[in-house]
């Protein structure tokens, strides 16, 4: 499991995301930035801050 906070780039923001797969949890930031953050383009840097951002979690189960 993955997990994201957009807190951790963008100070004060609430929204967080987490799915098996890093690639949903990417895609599912990305729309988050474009939305709520009003990114139209989303550089090359602005992936690799997220990616760098991304942290594994152990199931809760």
């Amino acid at each position: 499991m993955k997990q994201y906070y957009c807190g951790t780039l963008v100070p004060g923001c609430d929204w967080h995301t987490r799915h098996e797969e890093e690639a949903e949890v990417m895609r599912r930031a990305v729309e988050h930035m474009r939305q709520d953050h009003g990114e139209n383009t989303i550089r090359e840097s602005m992936i690799d801050a997220i990616r760098s951002r991304i942290e594994k979690v152990r199931d809760a189960a």
